[in-house]
């Protein structure tokens, strides 16, 4: 089987009525588009919910992965992922980047190297903002598939949904 990957990106602030709506397009991404990977940070509450919804789904498709994303090294120490988290990842050459811009560069790996992007953003001028533009730009050439859930008439992706 085809290793496919959804990556979550969102805003801190994120309300906790959006989670029916993030299983149901976790299940869609699973049982319509064959994603079988998926992966969460942990700086939030969109995150928190995205990690939820992936839990809550694997339950009926035990075959799914859930991995917390890890931008900062761990001075050699393991980290346990959370209950419900099948283990961490912590992308290639992030051991070089500065602490300060570990999230962002973190993010951005994942948007490079995922198949799905599944987002929660409405702010303007945030990193999410930036990550999501990112991923719009690489969905014009066809090498990711970006859904963002945040309300339309929100931000400038109207259009870019793929509810």
């Amino acid at each position: 089987m085809q290793k496919k990957t959804c990556f979550f990106i969102g805003h801190r602030e994120a309300p906790d009525s959006i989670l029916p709506t993030l299983i149901d397009e976790v299940e869609r991404h699973i049982t319509e588009y064959g994603v079988n990977s998926f992966v969460v940070g942990h700086y939030g509450q969109f995150d928190a919910l995205a990690g939820q919804a992936v839990i809550e789904t694997k339950k009926r498709h035990p075959e799914v992965s859930l991995f917390m994303l890890l931008p900062y090294q761990n001075s050699g120490r393991p980290t346990v992922p959370p209950e419900g988290f099948d283990n961490t990842f912590y992308p290639f050459g992030m051991e070089r980047v500065p602490p300060r811009a570990a999230i962002p560069r973190a993010n951005q790996y994942m948007v490079d190297h995922s198949d799905f992007l599944i987002a929660y953003v409405w702010h303007t001028g945030s990193n999410s903002r930036k990550i999501l533009e990112a991923a719009m730009n690489r969905q014009e050439r066809g090498l990711i598939r970006v859904t963002n859930l945040a309300p339309q008439g929100t931000g400038d992706f109207r259009g870019s949904y793929h509810l």
